[in-house]
């Protein structure tokens, strides 16, 4: 009996020492202006990459991880229908917990972790993952996992190379070759500090959140100094909630011996605007032909000219004389008439394309509709494919007061008509065009 009792036992240590959580980094409507205006329409986050809501290629990375035991999405978007769908569907799918939970209040990138601590430690996990929604990757979380049990600490960051120049768009790491801690850490630096870059994905032990709640306290502390005289100091100062992972926990406390890095040459990019949404939607069809090859088109007798890699939604209706790709995603009841030309574009859902039309280097809104022979093009700002260590830039829209010329994008119910060009446009959702535009935004 008392032997029986102690395997018991051990099993049961076992199977705590292994479990592990994840937490997607939301984010809220007030962020993710640059991918207006086709987050008027969806959460950014569940807007379409590659055929599949942006998320789902995060949880279904997560879902890979053995021991995996929870996925827990925070943010501040409300709960609404689409977002309670996606969920829903997702526990179905990958037969685990997917729960949401709403900040009250935009809390920053480790506000949201601090404040929920109590439901990501329910259970006792081992570690937990921590992912920004808006980062397109392989999601090396295995190689991860692994480095992190070889040598434990607080905090793990994944980390990639970039050129000298775009390296001051993300936050630096300096590390130590050998051992790979952090020695420095600056976000967003003015002048070059390292071509090593922060990805935005996280491996962090429990005890990672002890510097979280310091940060807390000191914020609270600071917040009761600045209140105006006779002011109640009793209850929370608002601001003491908001905690920024970068700035005040990984630059404080580099080279302390807690944040270590693991490098990856994986592929990896930013989604800040709807231009980054379409390489990463090259990224991953790319990525298809490893991990879902049978979400990737066939050319078959009869049927559509597939070139490269394409993803058309089963309910989509694409006539056989229309040529598509590379890198072409077709969304749910999406039409495509006779001798259509589509190349580097997102259709998204009800999208109808009709006879002889060109989309090229275009996300195509929800139900719109290009008329016959119409040609919708936008000019691609993608990485220089001669340095191999280039990154997506997510720049402003406008510079001098101009348009950049970038890809066009079509909102919600825009209706293209026959035979006029579109080009370096971005045409805001219900427009019924009568004419021909070229680098406007079309309100």
């Amino acid at each position: 009996m008392a032997r029986g009792k102690s395997v018991g036992s051990n099993c049961v240590k076992v199977a705590i020492a292994i479990m592990l959580k994840a937490v997607i980094l939301i984010g809220g409507p007030q962020k993710g202006t640059r991918f207006r205006p086709l987050s008027f329409e969806v959460p950014k986050p569940l807007f379409p990459v590659a055929g599949v809501p942006m998320i789902q290629h995060h949880i279904e990375a997560c879902a890979q991880v053995p021991g995996m035991q929870e996925i827990l999405l925070i943010g501040f978007y409300q709960p609404d229908e689409a977002l309670t769908r996606f969920l829903e569907a997702a526990q179905q799918e990958f037969n685990l917990p997917v729960r949401y939970l709403q900040e009250f209040v935009p809390l920053g990138t480790g506000g949201g972790l601090y404040h929920f601590r109590d439901q990501i430690l329910a259970g006792g996990p081992e570690a937990f993952f921590v992912l920004n929604a808006d980062v397109c990757s392989d999601f090396p979380l295995s190689a991860m996992l692994a480095a992190y049990r070889r040598e434990p600490h607080p905090f793990l960051l994944l980390g990639t190379t970039a050129n000298r120049t775009q390296s001051l768009n993300y936050g630096c790491i300096v590390e130590n070759p050998q051992t790979h801690e952090v020695l420095h850490y600056v976000e967003k630096p003015s002048t070059f500090v390292s071509d090593v870059i922060n990805c935005g994905i996280y491996l962090f032990s429990p005890e990672a959140l002890k510097p979280l709640r310091d940060v807390f306290q000191r914020n609270q502390q600071d917040g009761q100094f600045c209140l105006p005289p006779g002011e109640d100091s009793s209850g929370l100062w608002p601001g003491a909630g908001t905690i920024r992972l970068e700035q005040d926990v990984f630059s404080a406390l580099a080279g302390q011996g807690q944040i270590y890095v693991h490098l990856t040459d994986g592929i990896w990019s930013q989604i800040k605007s709807a231009g980054s949404a379409l390489y990463a939607s090259r990224l991953y069809l790319g990525q298809y032909q490893l991990t879902h090859p049978e979400r990737l088109a066939k050319h078959t007798p009869g049927g559509p000219r597939i070139r490269g890699n394409v993803y058309i939604h089963p309910t989509a209706k694409v006539a056989p004389s229309a040529v598509l790709g590379p890198n072409v995603s077709i969304g749910e009841g999406v039409t495509v008439g006779e001798g259509v030309r589509l190349r580097e574009s997102i259709v998204l859902h009800g999208a109808t394309l009709q006879e002889h039309t060109c989309v090229l280097h275009t996300i195509v809104g929800w139900g719109s509709t290009v008329g016959r022979w119409a040609r919708v093009e936008g000019t691609p700002n993608d990485p220089n494919p001669n340095d191999p260590r280039a990154h997506m830039d997510s720049e402003s829209l406008f510079k001098d007061g101009k348009l950049l010329p970038a890809i066009t994008i079509l909102g919600c119910r825009v209706r293209i008509p026959a035979e006029v060009l579109i080009l370096n446009s971005i045409v805001l959702p219900h427009k019924e065009l009568s004419r021909s535009f070229t680098n406007q935004i079309i309100l």
